[in-house]
């Protein structure tokens, strides 16, 4: 099977006006993402007003998420009940990284930012836990529940980047930011994940189901809470 055949798919379920899902995920925590676009670092972000000190201290810790996220995302892969869905999520962890890294590299250009200091910055407390989850999660949990817990990543990321679109930002790095997850080839990749979820959910019992729904929403939360440590430049109780 490939991707056009994934993508195929999610369009047509979508286009039958069944109810998906994806859909019905998206439809119960409509309350976690009002949340997330009302928040004060991406209201900022694109009113082009967010400090550069709590940009800079989203993206180092996104550079720890991001490896780690990779991570998870090849243990499922490895779980993947079909081989063209362990292609590509496969596929996908390592385009993470690379095509990731340069948006990182570049900002941390612009910003003086050096490899160094990358490095010898810890994950801050919500970093760590949320991506301890994500591993541990991929390692214990079944394929589906492993996929929803990774979904908010994808997904959260590309319908924020469409909304802040509509208005971009004065900021160019700000806007470099918008622009990559608004792209039409990263919506391409989550559609075709949105495609995997809604056929593993068909073939999934009621117990997996709802497993499923209550990773989406944990890490959904997660996903609210990674923008809220760096806008509050959270790190390590009680010495930093």
């Amino acid at each position: 099977m490939t991707y056009k055949w994934l993508l195929l798919c999610f369009l047509g379920s979508a286009l039958a006006g069944g109810a998906t899902f994806t859909g019905e995920l998206w439809d119960s925590n409509r309350d976690i993402y009002g949340r997330i676009l009302e928040h004060p670092f991406l209201k900022q972000l694109s009113q082009g007003t967010l400090k550069r000190e709590a940009f800079a201290f989203y993206m180092i810790q996104d550079a720890h998420y991001l490896r780690e996220f990779s991570r998870a995302l090849n243990i499922t892969a490895s779980k993947a009940p079909r081989e063209d869905w362990a292609a590509l999520l496969s596929t996908h962890a390592a385009e993470t990284l690379r095509y990731e890294r340069k948006l990182h590299e570049s900002v941390f250009r612009d910003y003086g930012i050096s490899e160094k200091q990358v490095r010898e910055t810890k994950p801050s407390p919500d970093a760590f836990a949320y991506t301890s989850f994500l591993v541990a999660n991929a390692h214990t949990s079944s394929f589906g529940e492993s996929l929803a817990a990774l979904l908010p990543c994808y997904w959260i990321y590309w319908e924020v980047g469409k909304e802040l679109k509509k208005k971009g930002s004065s900021d160019p790095v700000y806007q470099k930011w918008i622009d990559a997850y608004s792209a039409e080839g990263y919506g391409e990749s989550v559609k075709a994940v949105l495609a995997i979820m809604d056929e593993v959910a068909r073939q999934a019992g009621p117990a997996e189901r709802q497993k499923m729904k209550e990773n989406f929403r944990l890490t959904s939360r997660y996903e609210w809470m990674f923008w809220d440590s760096a806008y509050h430049l959270r790190k390590w109780p009680p010495n930093n």
